[in-house]
């Protein structure tokens, strides 16, 4: 079966010449067809450009903790204390308007995979992007009715998770094998790079005394719409769609110009082999029902594994800190929570760039074990320092928890952003077969919107309730992720789609998965999909 071997030579020629020419090319090195591939202007230039949609997702995200500390935005929309006459948000006032985003986030990812499959990748990606520009006029027209303000963030929250699911994906349908994981990974660095925008310019707007002060941050979010509705458009269509449409000279051209070889080049007829092969499985298989989600060879393992992951990037309690940054920070007696937030979100940053080689070097499973450990030691620290140490009532009687809650919060947050940030989209990208892929990372996606929703509407109840004892939950939903990624999780590093599709339906052990080599597979594994489904390796 081509598609299960790992080097080009090991795969049938169209021509075969005499056997001994056969055995002397059988017998010679011949680079991998990832090795083959070139790193490639376009290549890079559309990870960029459709990560825009995570530099999206970062900004809204980032810019409402700056928003409660503002006194225009309080004015309008909060509630005044007459004991103390000052604006304040309740609990559930700004749970609500902080958590209907990622409710709109849950309800545009359950609904892109239609989408994306309908519109196909390139124009799903445009339209989703416009239409945050009608959230964003809902949010700038509020005048002091916050439940306005709130249903803004729900309608861009259907664009954002929209392209939280459709962008990922087509940047791992595009992308050389050889550069998939860095490119995917490129979603999260640009969602840190929002998020890190959003916090420059709340602080730059955070003294004016009028409705500018909140109204100049959500008038720039037009500006990153824009760009990526019009910028993907001048984008090649994801060569398998495009290959799914029978547009096969098409998605040979993406192919070969993606990874600058020549369309006639091996490594192109290679991956050409490969998704006809899967995509033939498939139409022998008749249409795809979404109940084959579940119950598709080796599917309920995949489908529940996406689930699991994605919630885990939320359950790691980075968004802890972004959403509810400044006010944690205040407790510790900062005097501008805002500078805090710049410090967090700069080094979210940074460390998502390293967050990059490692993606590209150390594989999947290390970076996410190491991760996972890394954060729950730290949110351990930060538990028991915030609830034993540190004067709640007085903060400056205790400056040393103060800094120490400040400096195991960057540490935590450079954690995540080395592994579980940008990784987990990588990974689950990656999970799929095509038949299945638009529904699955819906799925996947919308249970990462669904815990994204309970974290930022609950957090201020469970807070008020046990304070920094909070800790204790993410520490202990690190520990689990280790232990899942440890038994469940292939290391999928520098494979190909159609490949990683292969390792799952032959059952192949996730602890030795590294090691694992398709050019010995046996012979009786390559029988349709059921079969595959019982095969073992």
């Amino acid at each position: 079966m081509p598609f299960l071997k790992q080097h080009a030579h090991q795969v049938e020629a169209p021509n075969n010449g005499s056997g001994s020419a056969t055995k002397q090319e059988q017998s010679s090195p011949v680079p991998s067809p990832a090795q083959q591939q070139k790193v490639t202007f376009i290549a890079c230039f559309l990870g960029m450009v459709a990560s825009i949609g995570g530099f999206m997702f970062g900004y809204v995200s980032g810019q409402i903790s700056g928003f409660f500390n503002m006194q225009d935005f309080a004015q309008r929309f909060g509630a005044l204390n007459e004991a103390s006459g000052e604006y304040e948000f309740s609990a559930a006032r700004q749970g609500t308007i902080i958590g209907l985003l990622p409710v709109g986030c849950l309800i545009g990812a359950l609904i892109s995979g239609k989408l994306a499959d309908v519109l196909g990748r390139r124009m799903a990606i445009s339209l989703s992007a416009l239409w945050a520009c009608v959230g964003n006029v809902i949010e700038i027209s509020s005048q002091t009715v916050w439940v306005q303000f709130a249903i803004g963030r729900l309608v861009t929250g259907c664009s954002i998770g929209a392209l939280s699911v459709v962008v990922p994906m087509y940047q791992s349908e595009s992308s050389p094998a050889i550069l998939r994981s860095l490119l995917v990974s490129l979603y999260q660095l640009f969602v840190t790079l929002g998020i890190w925008t959003s916090y420059m310019v709340d602080w730059g707007t955070k003294d004016m005394a009028s409705s500018a002060s909140w109204r100049i941050p959500n008038g720039l979010g037009f500006l990153w719409s824009l760009i990526l509705c019009l910028g993907i458009l001048v984008l090649p269509e994801s060569p398998r769609h495009a290959y799914r449409l029978g547009r096969v000279d098409e998605a040979r051209a993406t192919i070969a110009r993606l990874a600058g070889v020549d369309p006639q080049h091996r490594s192109v007829h290679d991956q050409i082999t490969e998704i006809k092969v899967k995509l033939d499985e498939e139409k022998n298989s008749g249409k795809a029902r979404w109940v084959e989600i579940f119950t598709g060879p080796r599917m309920l393992y995949r489908t529940l594994l996406g689930i699991i992951l994605q919630a885990g990037q939320q359950l790691t309690g980075a968004n802890f800190f972004f959403y509810y940054g400044t006010t944690v920070f205040r407790s510790t007696g900062l005097s501008d929570s805002y500078v805090t937030q710049i410090i967090l979100g700069t080094v979210n940053v940074a460390v998502t760039i390293v967050a990059l080689y490692i993606v590209q070097k150390v594989g999947r499973r290390k970076a996410l074990m190491a991760g996972a450990g890394w954060m729950m030691m730290c949110f351990f620290v930060y538990a028991f320092v915030g609830h034993y140490a540190l004067d709640s009532v007085n903060p400056m009687n205790t400056p040393a928890a103060g800094s120490v809650l400040i400096v195991f919060s960057c540490l935590a947050i450079a954690a995540f952003a080395t592994t579980w940030g940008p990784l987990v989209w990588a990974v689950v990208a990656e999970l799929y077969p095509s038949r299945y892929r638009a529904p699955c990372m819906a799925l996947a996606t919308a249970s990462n919107w669904f815990w994204n929703f309970m974290i930022s509407f609950f957090t201020r109840f469970i807070t008020d309730a046990i304070n920094y004892f909070y800790g204790f939950v993410f520490a202990g939903c690190c520990g689990a992720l280790v232990v899942i990624v440890y038994f469940f999780v292939i290391e999928t590093k520098d494979r190909s789609l159609e490949e990683i599709d292969t390792m799952y339906l032959l059952h192949v052990n996730p602890i030795k998965s590294a090691h694992w080599d398709g050019s010995k597979v046996p012979e009786h594994a390559h029988g349709d999909s059921e079969h595959e489904e019982h095969a073992t390796a």
